[in-house]
Formats: structure tokens, sequence, C-alpha cells
């Protein structure tokens, strides 16, 4: 074997080995609560708020109907209510006179949630948090950066985004993370009483097997990607 094909499979072995070591990492991390914990850390970090927002703004996710976009929408207009005063920006790339795009969609679910329509602004040129932050950064006079915002994104997401926005001028913005909630009921049951084969193990009683293990696994490439982000973010000077 030539002394490249040898550097390569040396290479490859290096590759395999660690890339089953992560995985292993990975599985045996989900049995635990750090991955949750990682998760909700990066949500809260940014997110005491103190005085009510006078600019409450929802960074779009995937759209309407998407389920980071209705659940986005669904805090968004929580907050809105309670803080009646405030003007709401939407933050999605699209196009304001198209009634069946995203800015304008997003707008119909806040209003059917108790949204007035004459508190909603858009912003509607940022592709990104850096991009969305800039823009709205030039939509909000200057002489009010200083002024109390809340930003309503994604759990995971509240870290970037507040800190992209206060590297834009933003000196008084927290975040509303959009957390999902679980269902309150015990969804632990019986295998007899579901009757079927015995050939696999009863898990009626086993909540982690059913659904944490798999949770955290997802809390795991989240956190993962978000962090990657947070460092091209600091890289380009961004946060």
């Amino acid at each position: 074997m030539s002394k490249r094909g040898r550097s390569f499979g040396r290479l490859a072995r290096i590759f395999l080995l660690s890339g089953g070591f992560v995985f292993v990492l990975m599985i045996l991390l989900a049995f635990t609560t750090i991955p949750f914990w990682a998760y909700y850390g990066l949500a809260t970090g940014y997110s005491k708020t103190e005085k009510a927002p006078e600019n409450i703004i929802m960074l779009a996710g995937a759209g309407i109907p998407s389920e980071n976009g209705l659940i986005r929408a669904y805090y968004t207009a929580k907050i809105a209510r309670q803080c009646p005063d405030a003007l709401i920006i939407i933050a999605a790339p699209g196009r304001i006179n198209d009634s069946l795009g995203d800015p304008r969609r997003i707008a119909s679910e806040l209003e059917l949630r108790g949204v007035s329509h004459k508190k909603i602004r858009y912003a509607v040129n940022g592709k990104n948090t850096r991009g969305q932050a800039l823009e709205i950064g030039s939509m909000i006079p200057e002489n009010e950066h200083s002024r109390p915002i809340t930003l309503v994104t994604s759990p995971e997401h509240i870290k970037r985004a507040v800190l992209s926005f206060r590297k834009c001028g933003f000196t008084n913005i927290t975040g509303l993370p959009a957390f999902e909630s679980s269902l309150e009921m015990d969804l632990t049951f019986n295998d007899k009483d579901l009757k079927g084969n015995r050939i696999a193990p009863p898990i009626g009683g086993n909540l982690q097997v059913r659904y944490q293990f798999w949770n955290h696994l997802k809390y795991e490439i989240i956190v993962i990607r978000e962090y990657f982000a947070l460092s091209y973010y600091k890289l380009r000077g961004w946060i």
C-alpha cells in the first residue's frame, strides 16, 4: 500500500472512531437531564424582563402554518395582551402586499388571537437574525434604542437573538422563549390492557424510553447546532 493510501486509511480510522465515540456519548447523555438543561440555559439567561416592553418583536421561524411559527405567534399574542400599549413588529421575509405571504399570514394569526392590526408593523428584508436586527435597528430611531424591547423566538435562539440586537445598539432588550408545554395527564399505562403479542417488552410505565430519551436526543442536536451558530456569529463580529 502506498504512503498516501496508509495516510488515508489512518484518517478514516480516526474519523470512524471519533464518530463512534460521539455517537455513544450522545446516547448516554440522552439518558440524563444534561441535554434539557443545556437547552434551557440558552433560553433563560437573557429572558428576565423588568419593564413592560414598548416594542414586541416576533422573529418568524418557518412561517404559518408551522410548529415554531404558530407557537411564536401564540406567545407574541399573549404578551401583547399583557402589554396593550406595545407595538408588534413581525420580522419575516416576504411581501407585505401579498395576503398569502408569510408576513401577512403571521399578522392574521396574531389578529385571530386578539392583536389589533393597528399595532402591527413589519420588517420583511432580514434573512437571518443579524439582518433582522440591522433592519429593525434602522426602523426604530437611535434615541429609542434604550427603551424596553422583548424578542419572541424559539428557546434555543434567545441568546443569539438578544446578543445580535445588542450588537446593533439596543441596550434594554430581553427574550421571551416560546417553550412547548407537555400534557398534564399521567401517560403511563398497563400493557396488558392493550393486549397484542408479547414479543416486545412492556413499556407502558417507562416514560424515559417512550419520550424523554428521544426528546433529549433532539435537544442535543438543537443545542449543538445553536452553539455552532453562536460561534459563527462571534467570528463574524455579529454578537
